[in-house]
């Protein structure tokens, strides 16, 4: 599980010790009535939503609410894996501060409230979360101090997979969690104790009913009278059931002594939404809901209220834990659109963070870098005066200081920055996975093109050479067809990929190809891989700029990134992917790009290609039009603008073509 407690875990799937007695997640599991193969789960459980957009309800950013309007997914009971009630109840830290806390899981984050000034913060904040078994279950808390006035600083985090959390053989729902130190990999500064537990179906209706009651409630005796019965029946905003409320009072009042009690509600909601639903839309976002859905509707509704047992429930609105930890002098900077946070396609001010999904960890992430650079980056790339400028020489200019720095990087005073730069990017660098100890490294190049360890990075599907692999510890964006790259992502208006490959190597079965894009970043293993097995049939150099690839600049309409950029292209012949044009793209800072092959070799998917030296870098694959399927996830964020973060090794998609029908076309 990583970051979390230091006991071992139980397989997901065990449901009782050894000694009869049962885990969270048999609980969980008898609750909704999965434990019998011939059992039919609950009625209302024939689907769920994947992802309630509900954050923008319950938080106070006006910035993340475009990340809560994606549409409603579902999914199967088979993948359903309960509603958790997660509650950060109290942490031991090593010093006295005023703390908070934050819980992160897929794209929402929520924070709890301050704590009084302790070593000891207590919260008892809650958060009802839905779970999937094959969705986001890695909850990331994190902990931050708070006596500043713009920038909280984070002291410690944990990661804990929920699923695996619910599965331990316990008959407590609460435990204590160390911390661990971002700055230094498996030092402890403190433990936070928290409980998770699953609602069981059943309670969801009857809390619903209680909290829905107690909303037109206005005398507090437990009871609806007619007007109350019409007022609750109006906000449900279904008209024929507004013209009918009188008759449904009827039904509903089954004891016939005039007034509705809790029971009688709940027994009405559930059977009326069975036949003839009466909540079109909810009460308390407005939004539309999808009354076939039976329990579902419930479910959103009772997240939406999400009143929880009576301690305080987190905030939420958040899409990182940095930003639901911003001070107040951040926070105003938002409202006064300074800065923003939003996943997508972002310019200007919403350019100053960068927010990428981690595929591994299935969460959002916010890319580390340094506001001077993103200013800088900003006045530079999304304006014609500052294209204008590079037009006018500073081109050059950025060429000399990227050479420059290049050489530096190859002193042996440049290993003092090492540590720095390992301190600046935390938890971002794995230390444990690099082939050699820090010291190893005399210059800070050497340690930018470090190896990591035998089995660091495992290559999917390795005996399939049907199935294509990332090339990179990467940010990748993917795409089926160039049109669709340049409608989501890559905004320069000459691009082509005639542009980015050259004469020399373009053809037209590449005109309408996939094009995929592995961008680097600093932090990042800068060695890249073959996607594909197959041989190398020739390497061509093209010169060009050394623009950055940070997405600020390929984002901007000014400049032409990927087509003016110094670069160099190679053709891999495959067997089930045809011929795979595989360009490595120099960037600010990056002076050298260099392969340790050569044409005529044959390399298998995951075997090394080259390095980038120091900086940010690209590689971009092309393929041919129709040949491969790329994976659905990476499409979909893609397809919302949106960075996946992944590691070499990791699947990309599959060939849609057999060897046979590949190899006529090819002749």
């Amino acid at each position: 599980m990583g970051h979390e407690s230091s006991k071992d875990l139980p397989d997901t799937d065990t449901t009782t010790n050894s000694e009869g007695g049962s885990t969270r997640f048999s609980r969980m599991k008898q609750k909704l009535h999965f434990h019998n193969k011939d059992h039919h789960p609950h009625p209302h459980l024939r689907r769920i939503f994947r992802r309630l957009s509900v954050s923008r309800r319950n938080g106070s950013s006006s910035s993340s609410s475009s990340s809560s309007t994606s549409a409603l997914k579902l999914v199967s009971p088979e993948d359903f894996a309960g509603i958790a009630l997660l509650t950060l109840i109290s942490a031991d830290m090593q010093f006295k501060d005023r703390w908070l806390a934050c819980v992160s899981l897929g794209e929402q984050t929520f924070r709890t409230h301050i704590s009084h000034q302790t070593h000891k913060p207590v919260w008892n904040s809650e958060k009802k979360l839905l779970l999937e078994k094959n969705g986001p279950h890695l909850a990331r808390i994190s902990v931050f101090e708070t006596n500043r006035v713009s920038k909280n600083k984070l002291v410690g985090y944990c990661e804990i997979d929920l699923l695996e959390f619910l599965a331990q053989d316990s008959d407590s729902d609460f435990e204590a969690f160390e911390l661990f130190d971002p700055a230094s990999a498996g030092k402890v500064v403190g433990r936070i104790s928290l409980s998770c537990s699953v609602e069981d179906p059943i309670e969801t209706e009857k809390n619903f009913a209680r909290r829905i009651l107690g909303i037109v409630d206005y005398n507090e005796d437990g009871q609806l009278s007619f007007s109350e019965f019409s007022d609750l029946i109006k906000a449900f905003g279904n008209q024929v059931a507004d013209n009918k409320k009188e008759e449904l009072f009827k039904v509903a009042d089954k004891n016939g002594d005039g007034v509705v009690s809790m029971d009688e509600l709940a027994e009405l909601l559930a059977i009326q939404q069975e036949n003839e639903p009466l909540i079109n839309c909810c009460p308390v976002c407005g939004e539309a809901l999808e009354v076939s859905d039976k329990l579902n509707t419930l479910v959103h509704l009772s997240l939406c209220f999400d009143e929880g047992t009576g301690n305080q429930v987190m905030t939420g609105g958040f899409l990182t834990d940095k930003q639901a930890s911003y001070g107040w002098m951040l926070k105003l900077s938002e409202w006064a659109h300074f800065s923003s946070y939003d996943v997508g396609l972002n310019s200007g001010s919403s350019a100053s963070h960068i927010l990428v999904f981690d595929r591994k960890k299935k969460r959002l992430v916010e890319e580390l870098i340094d506001k001077k650079i993103v200013l800088s980056m900003r006045a530079i790339y999304q304006s014609r005066i500052g294209l204008g400028l590079m037009d006018k020489g500073a081109k050059e200019i950025l060429q000399s200081i990227s050479e420059k720095q290049g050489r530096e990087m190859n002193t042996i005073e440049s290993a003092r920055d090492i540590p720095k730069f390992v301190k600046f990017f935390k938890d971002q660098i794995n230390l444990a996975e690099i082939k050699y100890p820090l010291e190893h490294f005399k210059t800070f190049n050497e340690f930018f093109i470090r190896e990591l360890k035998p089995g660091a990075r495992p290559v999917a599907s390795v005996e399939h050479d049907d199935v294509a692999i990332c090339a990179a510890d990467c940010r990748l964006m993917a795409f089926k067809s160039v049109e669709d790259s340049l409608r989501f992502w890559i905004k320069g208006r000459k691009f082509s990929i005639q542009g980015l490959l050259g004469n020399e190597i373009y053809s037209s079965a590449y005109a309408d190809g996939t094009v995929v894009i592995f961008r680097l970043a600093p932090q990042d293993y800068h060695r890249f891989h073959s996607p594909v097995s197959g041989t190398i049939d020739k390497f061509v150099k093209i010169p060009g700029c050394l623009y950055t690839v940070n997405p600020i600049a390929v984002n901007s309409k000014y400049c032409n990134v990927f087509t003016e950029n110094k670069r160099e292209v190679s053709i891999i012949s495959t067997a089930h992917f045809g011929k795979v044009a595989f360009v490595a793209i120099g960037a600010t800072m990056v002076g050298s790009i260099t392969f340790s092959k050569k044409a005529g070799d044959h390399v298998k998917k995951g075997d090394e290609l080259g390095y980038f030296s120091f900086g940010g870098s690209t590689v971009i694959c092309v393929f041919e039009k129709d040949v491969i399927k790329i994976d659905e996830d990476l499409l979909a964020n893609s397809a919302r603008s949106l960075e996946t973060l992944v590691t070499v090794g990791m699947s990309l998609g599959v060939a849609t073509r057999n060897k046979q029908k590949l190899a006529c076309q090819t002749r």
